[in-house]
């Protein structure tokens, strides 16, 4: 197979980026090494506007249509939208719509080199999984990856309380919240266990932790400002003020490790969505991770290297534990979870 960075290089269709914004900037910057030029930018109804990116002026697809006729349009941001997700599907039913992944946090694109580099990783984890839909995901959204065909994520897609059923979540079960944002898994995980034991949310963003003790008022829960990191003190961080706030950056933020945040208490059950920490926050809770064995998810779509490394670092310091793998409707391969039992 050819991967589709690839494909686009011998490509004589006019190429159309599909939105605008850091998704695109990251995916121009690629085809720039590959060679690649576009030939326009369209956006959805209602974000056309009069504006122009990176040159282009963004054009509707209606416009687009009119000027080149037939052409290959490579989706460049990030939604799990209903209406979005189904303009997708119709785009798809006219043109050929391709959506190139490129690292959330940085990194290694997950191209064929890549895939070929660390074929024995992929392979191992592909075997180590627990039931044939997590094989299926990881072996549909691997393709994707590589060829950039969204019909592979929608051809794995599952919804997420058959995540919650792997997980078995019960009364009186503690939650340990990484990477909290506005309160919404934690008002998510109040819904599903009524009487939950106790809840701890962490959160780095200042502007996200304010909206999560805004959102959660009333409920007994500890909040904490802080980032996760293998150690405890403090790191370099970039506040965006949304998901998007990331370590690293010329500003610093408090950091807690897994292990210190367990040090005097119990968790049943953590969630890890720390925008492309999770390798470091597993290794901060080595001590916890074999002497307790939570109930974990982990979100796999941070870093490309996320596939092979986070489910092999968790068997290396506790090997008895069951993996499973599950995508949600998003494109591109955004809410992509490991979930470990």
């Amino acid at each position: 197979m050819t991967d589709i960075w690839n494909r686009l290089k011998g490509e004589e269709k006019p190429i159309l980026l599909y939105g605008t914004g850091n998704g695109a900037d990251k995916i121009l910057d690629e085809l720039k090494r590959y060679d690649v030029k576009i030939s326009g930018v369209f956006a959805s109804s209602g974000f056309v506007r009069d504006r122009v990116f990176r040159g282009f002026k963004v054009m509707s697809l209606e416009e687009a249509e009119e000027i080149f006729g037939d052409f290959i349009a490579l989706f460049s941001f990030g939604s799990n939208r209903p209406e979005v997700l189904d303009n997708i599907k119709r785009i798809m039913e006219t043109h050929t719509l391709l959506a190139p992944e490129v690292p959330v946090c940085g990194g290694e694109v997950f191209n064929l080199d890549f895939a070929k580099r660390n074929s024995e990783k992929l392979y191992r984890v592909y075997n180590l999984l627990a039931d044939e839909q997590s094989k299926k995901v990881f072996k549909e959204t691997t393709l994707f990856k590589l060829d950039g065909d969204i019909s592979h994520l929608f051809s794995c897609e599952t919804h997420e309380n058959e995540a919650f059923d792997i997980l078995n979540l019960k009364e009186n079960d503690s939650f340990l919240d990484l990477g909290a944002y506005n309160g919404d898994t934690v008002l998510d995980f109040i819904n599903r266990v009524k009487n939950y034991g106790s809840i701890t949310a962490v959160e780095p963003d200042k502007k996200s932790f304010s909206k999560l003790l805004k959102n959660t008022d009333g409920y007994n829960i500890e909040a904490i400002n802080a980032a996760i990191s293998g150690n405890v003190g403090s790191i370099p961080f970039s506040f965006k003020s949304s998901r998007g706030s990331v370590a690293g950056g010329d500003d610093f933020t408090d950091a807690v490790s897994f292990d210190y945040l367990c040090k005097n208490k119990t968790f049943d059950y953590i969630k890890f969505d720390v925008e492309g920490k999770e390798l470091d926050a597993i290794i901060g809770g080595e001590k916890t991770i074999k002497k307790d064995k939570p109930k974990m998810l982990i979100s796999a779509y941070h870093k490309s290297d996320d596939y092979f490394a986070l489910p092999l670092k968790v068997l290396e310091f506790n090997p008895s534990y069951q993996i499973y793998m599950r995508h949600y409707p998003y494109v591109p391969a955004w809410d992509t979870n490991f979930y470990f039992v």
